[in-house]
């Protein structure tokens, strides 16, 4: 029996989250589930209206670059650019979608006989994001959150 009771106090004292309060064991939960998140990636991609909210997020994301693709193709076709060498060059569109949906362009990533023969671009880009259709932010934990992307637009002169 006296052996039975000094295994008891063993354990008993050996167990530190006897004495631990329920705020801290609270606190460990927290920290461990937020490590464990992905923070570089988001639950819903930015969506437009008619992009489906239901859909995989492989659809919503494709849904989102093709809607903003199909954008920038028909902004761009509207003007005449007049080369001196023919272009077939990708440029990356580097942009954020804020927590209420606004899109801004970052950054655009082009080379320099691009930006010679077409030094309006940038600007075409940007402007052109002013009429896009409506967009629903990035959604990470059903909270409106701030997303980068990046796009490539492949312009062709032929």
């Amino acid at each position: 029996m006296r052996k039975l009771l000094i295994l008891f106090c063993l354990c008993l004292i050996s167990s530190c989250d006897l004495f631990t309060s329920t705020e801290v064991k609270t606190q460990k939960l927290v920290e461990k589930e937020l490590q464990a998140i992905n923070w570089n990636d988001v639950d819903q991609y930015p969506l437009f209206d008619d992009c489906d909210e239901t859909a995989s997020k492989a659809s919503q994301k494709e849904c989102f670059e093709n809607t903003l693709l199909l954008h920038f193709s028909m902004t761009l076709q509207e003007f005449e650019f007049i080369l001196d060498k023919d272009i077939e060059e990708a440029v990356y569109v580097d942009f954020l979608v804020d927590k209420e949906g606004k899109i801004t362009v970052l950054n655009i990533d082009k080379n320099s006989l691009i930006q010679e023969q077409i030094p309006e671009f940038d600007g075409i880009v940007s402007r052109s994001l002013k009429s896009l259709p409506a967009l629903g932010p990035a959604l990470k934990r059903g909270i409106p959150v701030n997303a980068k992307f990046r796009i490539p637009i492949i312009l062709n002169s032929e």
